[in-house]
C-alpha cells in the first residue's frame, strides 16, 4: 500500500507536468525502500520495481504497459470484458502473496542489483533510444538541475579532469586579476 508521501509527491510531479513514468517512479523508490528497510523482500530489482509500478497503476497513474505486452500475439489469450482494476483479490489471495514476498532477501535493492538492473536495461535500448531519453532530460531539467549537473561532471571526471579544470580556473583567475 503506497504512502500519503508518495501520492504527494507524484502529484507534485502531475502538476509541474512531467511524465507518467516520472510520476510513478515515487511508488517504485519507496517500494525500494520498503524492501531495503525489510518490510518485505523481492526476487530481482525487476521485481521490486514490477510491484512499484503496478500500485502507480492502482493509484490512476497511466503509466504504459511493457512494449510488446499490450499488442495481442497468436497465442495470448483474450482479456476479459470486466476490467481488472475493477476486481478485488480474496484476502486469502492478498496474504498469500504478502507472505511470500516476505520471505525474499532485501539484496534485490542493493545499490548494486538496482546498477546491474539499469545496465541492462540500457543494454537492450539502441544507442538512438539513449540518446534521444538523455537530450530530452536536458531539456526538460531547469537551471538549477542543469548547474548541479555540470557540478557534478567536474567532480567526477578523475584526475585528468579535475587538473585541467584546476588549471582554467587558474588561467581565468590571472585573466580577472589582470583587469582583462
Amino acid at each position: 500500500m503506497p504512502t500519503e508521501n508518495a501520492k504527494a509527491r507524484a502529484r507534485k510531479d502531475q502538476r509541474e507536468g512531467k511524465s507518467a513514468s516520472t510520476q510513478a517512479g515515487e511508488f517504485v523508490r519507496e517500494e525500494i525502500h520498503h524492501v531495503r528497510e525489510g518490510k518485505h523482500g523481492a526476487r530481482s530489482a525487476k521485481q521490486a520495481i514490477a510491484i512499484g509500478l503496478s500500485q502507480a497503476r492502482r493509484a490512476g497513474i497511466p503509466v504504459p504497459a511493457k512494449a510488446g505486452a499490450a499488442v495481442a500475439g497468436k497465442g495470448s489469450r483474450k482479456q476479459p470484458a470486466v476490467k481488472t482494476a475493477a476486481k478485488r483479490a480474496s484476502a486469502k489471495r492478498s496474504r498469500a502473496s504478502t507472505q511470500a514476498l516476505q520471505r525474499e532477501g532485501t539484496a534485490a535493492a542493493s545499490k548494486t542489483a538496482l546498477a546491474r538492473h539499469a545496465r541492462k536495461a540500457a543494454a537492450a535500448r539502441t544507442a538512438a533510444e539513449r540518446s534521444a531519453s538523455a537530450q530530452k532530460g536536458a531539456r526538460t531539467k531547469a537551471a538549477e538541475g542543469r548547474k548541479a549537473t555540470a557540478k557534478k561532471a567536474t567532480r567526477t571526471k578523475g584526475t585528468a579532469g579535475r587538473a585541467a579544470a584546476a588549471q582554467r580556473a587558474a588561467r581565468t583567475r590571472t585573466m580577472r586579476a589582470r583587469g582583462g
